[in-house]
């Protein structure tokens, strides 16, 4: 029996997944796995008991990854089961910054308690007068799972889109439009667009891309999306943009200290995964990963171990996570009674086999080696 612990308010709907081979438990020190969406795990010691964490949603800078893998535990993330929420609030955000939609509320609520309110609105509304999207270029940088169903959509909005990112998947260039173009230079793409967002993960490659000289090569009166994460954009450069006129709008989902309250930025509340179907697309899909891992030994969306997977178990299985230069692996060959696969990501690896039920775990213990799992 596997003991599952929660962090967040987790969906109903995801927990319902878990079979009657799991018990849910308050105490996360006694949790096999534990299921979150935002809670900070940064300053948390981590049990023994803990195997692997599922994080129901795409990103996972709340979870120190590091510490994990040195520790044996795998952490997965949803990636995709988010992706419609945030592509339709993106788009949502598009037309909040072309009609003035914030600013018309705003003034709106004015009008409670004036006389005549229908010719106030008549004599008014033409400060907030907007432009339509149909017909303008739409840039967006990073093509994953959510970057291509923005585009997708914007252009069956009659829009014209254009794409940036050296590392497009196989799967998101078969599911883009082919009549999308793409760019191998953001220098390429800035220049061009009317509207740009941005859909790319939060690293050392990517903090503050979004700079000054980003900002230059950008057309004057540009709309600026970010439905990503905050720290992509270097915030000071952004107001320096915005006060120029080279940014007309920045649309945020991620306000900060910096930015929240500033002329030209309309600021969501952190909602684009925040929508009823999005959290128990997540959920589920954390809990059947957890389940997977637990059960069969497979890894399936890791974020800080190599996927690899042997499919459904029909006997026993070994799992060892361990260094990458490890001999874990030809020490499992040796006492495989069946199928081995072994993956390599970074420092760490991890290798599945098929074994006879009286395999000695213990053989594979040793240098390098991490934590070993008899199934």
């Amino acid at each position: 029996m596997y003991k599952i612990g929660t962090l967040n308010k987790i969906s109903p709907v995801g927990l319902t997944r878990l079979t009657d081979d799991y018990n849910l438990v308050e105490d996360v020190q006694e949790a096999n796995a534990i299921i979150l969406r935002s809670y900070d795990m940064h300053e948390m010691n981590f049990s023994k008991n803990l195997l692997a964490i599922g994080r129901a949603g795409a990103g996972v800078n709340n979870i120190p990854l590091d510490k994990c893998a040195q520790q044996g535990i795998v952490v997965f993330n949803s990636p995709g089961a988010n992706a419609n929420a945030v592509k339709e609030l993106c788009l949502s955000g598009m037309l909040l910054s072309a009609r003035n939609i914030p600013e018309g509320l705003k003034w709106a609520g004015t009008l409670i308690g004036t006389e005549g309110v229908g010719k106030a609105v008549e004599k008014g509304k033409g400060q907030f007068a907007g432009t339509e999207i149909k017909g303008k270029t739409l840039g967006i940088i990073g093509l994953g799972a959510i970057g291509v169903l923005v585009a997708n959509a914007a252009e069956g909005l009659g829009m014209n889109v254009i794409g940036y990112d050296p590392f497009l998947s196989i799967k998101a260039a078969h599911s883009l439009s082919n009549t999308i173009v793409t760019v191998d230079a953001l220098k390429d793409l800035y220049p061009r667009c009317d509207y740009i967002s941005i859909h790319v993960p939060v690293m050392d490659e990517t903090k503050g891309m979004i700079n000054e000289e980003a900002f230059s090569q950008m057309k004057d009166g540009v709309v600026f999306l970010n439905f990503a994460r905050d720290k992509l954009v270097n915030d000071t450069d952004l107001l320096d943009a915005i006060a120029d006129g080279k940014v007309k709008k920045y649309v945020t989902d991620f306000p900060n200290d910096t930015v929240i309250g500033k002329e030209g930025v309309i600021a969501l509340p952190h909602l684009g995964a925040s929508s009823a179907e999005a959290e128990d697309n997540c959920a589920s899909m954390a809990a059947d990963e957890l389940m997977d891992y637990l059960e069969n030994g497979n890894i399936v969306n890791s974020v800080n171990m190599p996927n690899c997977t042997l499919g459904p178990k029909k006997g026993s299985r070994i799992s060892v996570i361990a260094k990458a230069d490890s001999p874990a692996l030809e020490i499992v060959a040796a006492i495989a009674d069946g199928d081995v696969v072994s993956k390599t990501r970074g420092d760490y690896s991890y290798t599945l086999a098929e074994v006879s039920d009286d395999i000695d775990a213990t053989a594979v213990i040793g240098e390098g080696v991490i934590r070993v799992r008899v199934l």
